[in-house]
């Protein structure tokens, strides 16, 4: 038992990069204080996008089981979601992703995109996602850098009687650099920053569409 706690303690003291060498590295040094990590939203996006008179709403995003959390997700085994230690993104991860696809489609100034404080104004379209994938997955090894994988759902409603109009998917997988966890942050912005093109592109595509 006292070699026991010594080894924990030890492996307590490990940085997170450092820890995911170990055999079972991802819930061992829990006890530190989380360290917060955001991703962010499109700055730059086409000049060729259409400027649409309407109002859209993102709803709250639904997501898998395990990815409605602020921890950030990873699969060490296929049949196996676990978090990394001592990390989390700054909000859950629903939220996160709702707030940077808002962000990225009210840079495109193509589409009044209604923020949580839009109080009052009706919304001509209805942003509806879906997470199935969010996380960092270990398909090599844990010694090897792993694969960011994001996939969601897309569905587009039409108002007021919410009618569906469309549907797609936004995915997207990228390589990290290393094995270090800011190797994996900077690959999750990565595929995010795709993901989030080609849901701008694929609403404002799909309203124009309906808009003539």
């Amino acid at each position: 038992m006292t070699v026991r706690r010594g080894l924990l303690r030890r492996l307590a003291l490990l940085p997170a990069g450092l820890a995911l060498a170990a055999c079972t590295p991802f819930a061992l040094t829990r006890r530190e204080p989380a360290t917060l990590h955001r991703l962010t939203a499109l700055t730059t996006v086409p000049d060729s996008l259409p400027a649409l008179d309407r109002r859209l709403l993102i709803e709250p995003p639904t997501a898998a089981s395990g990815l409605n959390t602020a921890r950030i997700p990873l699969r060490p085994e296929p049949t196996l979601l676990d978090y990394f230690a001592n990390a989390q993104f700054v909000e859950v991860v629903p939220i996160m992703v709702q707030s940077l696809v808002r962000e990225s489609l009210d840079v495109t100034r193509s589409l009044d995109v209604l923020g949580p404080d839009a109080t009052g104004l009706r919304p001509d379209y209805v942003l509806r996602l879906h997470i199935q994938d969010f996380q960092a997955e270990y398909d090599r090894g844990t010694m090897q850098p792993p694969l960011i994988n994001i996939r969601m759902q897309l569905r587009l409603l039409g108002m007021p009687r919410r009618d569906s109009l469309a549907t797609g998917r936004g995915q997207q997988t990228v390589r990290a650099d290393g094995n270090g966890l800011d190797a994996v942050i900077r690959a999750f912005d990565q595929a995010m920053a795709l993901v989030l093109r080609r849901i701008v592109t694929w609403t404002i595509d799909e309203i124009a569409r309906r808009e003539g």
